[in-house]
């Protein structure tokens, strides 16, 4: 008897535990990377704040008062404890207001990314599978809609459209769909020839099937990657449109429109501008972070 018959049989590890081995690794990575759990913490603490925000604002964010407007924040001179980030110039308060825009973001950003992301993995697997004139011709699309400048588009749409927040999250998500479709095409483009896609051929596996089942997951990693950043990058478009007067309109307080209320009262109220930008940026960076960190988990070439 051969040395190698009395080797014990090799035993498959199910596909269950590999994926959690894979997550668990993830998982690791993430929370070993201080960048990340410093982003993520920031996160939880303004979709905490976006959630709970009608128990967790002090004020009511549309209470106006004429007799306390322009009071500065807490540690200033003349701050007062019931207002910890001042007052606006109608006597609003400020902290309360930017808990409640953080919603208003958050949404937009969120629902921004779903439009896109239905619209771009649609168009891209399609492409990619197909080929031939579906592929020229989406692609041709894809490249007409690039030659423009994104943040223009949706100022030209929500002008013609009107500002509201279904007009917002509609007109981002299809003006973002395109990295999507370029990104899915070029991965779906490299694994229809596998060995594994030939063998769900052969076995008389669907086009829908292979498409869903076989090609589909295996884009995941760059799809969520690639969310994750849209999201921050929607904020920022949202806040850009709401400034220039064409967000979702005068109905919730919005980062982008404190910051365009407040510019004219910077002399005499720096704090006005001032915090709304600083939740803009640190929401950002923070969903940057998180974003940046996942994409080098994800990379299969990194330990």
């Amino acid at each position: 008897m051969s040395i190698g018959s009395l080797a014990p049989p090799s035993v498959a590890m199910p596909e269950a535990a590999v994926h959690g081995a894979d997550r668990s690794r993830l998982v690791g990575k993430l929370a070993r990377n201080p960048a990340a759990i410093l982003g993520a913490a920031v996160l939880l603490l303004v979709v905490g704040a976006a959630i709970f925000a009608p128990w967790v604002a002090p004020h009511d964010p549309t209470k106006q008062s004429l007799l306390r407007r322009f009071t500065p924040p807490l540690w200033a001179e003349g701050g007062k404890s019931a207002h910890i980030l001042g007052t606006d110039q109608v006597g609003r308060d400020i902290l309360s207001r930017i808990i409640h825009g953080a919603r208003i973001s958050l949404i937009v950003g969120l629902a921004a990314v779903v439009v896109s992301l239905v619209v771009g993995v649609t168009l891209g697997l399609l492409s990619g599978f197909l080929h031939g004139r579906v592929d020229t011709v989406i692609m041709t699309v894809v490249d007409v809609t690039l030659s423009f400048p994104q943040l223009l588009l949706a100022l030209a749409f929500v002008a013609a459209l009107g500002p509201s927040l279904t007009t917002i999250i509609v007109v981002l998500g299809l003006t973002g769909w395109e990295r999507y479709t370029r990104v899915v095409r070029a991965e779906v483009l490299a694994l229809r020839e596998k060995d594994f896609v030939e063998a769900a051929r052969a076995m008389g596996a669907s086009t829908v099937r292979i498409v869903l089942r076989h090609l589909l997951p295996n884009t995941f990693s760059s799809i969520i990657v690639m969310s994750t950043l849209q999201v921050a990058q929607a904020i920022l478009q949202e806040a850009a449109l709401s400034f220039l007067g064409v967000g979702t309109g005068n109905a919730y307080p919005t980062w982008g429109q404190m910051i365009a209320l407040g510019r004219d009262f910077v002399s005499v109220a720096w704090w006005l501008p001032t915090f709304p930008g600083l939740a803009i940026l640190v929401t950002v960076l923070a969903i940057n972070l998180v974003g940046d960190r996942l994409r080098d988990a994800l990379d299969p070439r990194s330990g």
